[in-house]
């Protein structure tokens, strides 16, 4: 008798193994099954890129809480350079006499010198230093020769501030699209500079904010001197200041013309200024 039941219970297990076989082999027809811990390995999507960006700049009130302390040093040091990083200015200017606003303009007519979107074109390959140049080295060259100071240390947190800055305002921005309010597009001009007529220019329509003797006034700022830019700047060139007086001057309502703007950078450009001395690497 107990042998009966012994048999009898392996008949319906061997008939339940048969019949679960056939179910599994029928529904894996129609079932995909895949690792618990499966890892996609196929390429993700990517964005297309190059082409032209489109200027649309946050806020630096929207940044993120995490980054947003870092961020406003960074706008207010870009700003009012003088008091957010006081020790390493040597003159009477801020970063705002260039960068209007802070950078966060298009640039162009009235639109000063662009940042938005200097995060996304560095490091880049300056072929006056014959050297790769990242955005670190790149600011503290404005300090030491727009602002005639001293270079930032590269971990303080006033360097970590405007590196933090500037990444944010170029937020979305590729770094192979092409972005076309950065930079200064030369004007054409088929006469040579006239450094005398540019200092009729300068009296006439420059000396009202920027001072007679170039010293600045509580309107503008300096434009020669001990209290200005040296002449390793930027600015110092005719070429860069005629075009950012065409485009600028006067500031509310830039109206000189190109001759004008030629002839008024070549007169600034030959002022006395600070000499700029490299420091020793």
């Amino acid at each position: 008798m107990k042998s009966n039941k012994v048999t009898f219970t392996l008949v319906i297990i061997a008939v339940f193994s048969i019949i679960g076989a056939g179910l599994s082999l029928f529904f894996s027809k129609f079932i995909k099954f895949s690792p618990a811990n499966s890892i996609e390995t196929s390429a993700p999507k990517t964005k297309q890129i190059g082409g032209t960006a489109s200027f649309n700049p946050p806020s630096p009130r929207d940044a993120p809480e995490d980054i947003k302390d870092a961020v406003m040093l960074g706008y207010n040091t870009m700003t009012d350079t003088r008091k957010y990083a006081a020790g390493y200015v040597g003159n009477k200017l801020d970063c705002d006499n260039c960068h209007f606003n802070g950078g966060i303009t298009e640039g162009g007519k009235n639109g000063g010198l662009s940042l938005v979107g200097v995060a996304a074109t560095y490091p880049k390959y300056r072929k006056g230093q014959n050297s790769v140049e990242d955005l670190v080295t790149r600011t503290n060259d404005c300090f030491e020769k727009s602002m005639n100071g001293k270079p930032l240390p590269v971990d303080s947190k006033e360097m970590t501030a405007i590196i933090t800055y500037f990444q944010w305002i170029s937020k979305g921005l590729s770094i192979y699209s092409n972005i076309p309010w950065l930079g200064i597009e030369y004007i054409k001009n088929t006469q040579l500079a006239d450094p005398a007529n540019g200092e009729k220019v300068f009296t006439q329509q420059c000396a009202i904010c920027h001072g007679n003797f170039g010293e600045g006034t509580l309107r503008a700022p300096p434009l020669w001197g001990s209290d200005s830019f040296n002449d390793g700047a930027g600015m110092h060139k005719p070429e860069n200041l005629a075009v950012f007086a065409y485009n600028n001057m006067p500031r509310t309502n830039p109206d000189l013309t190109v001759e004008q703007s030629v002839d008024v950078a070549a007169f600034v450009s030959a002022q006395p200024r600070p000499h700029f001395v490299a420091r020793k690497k």
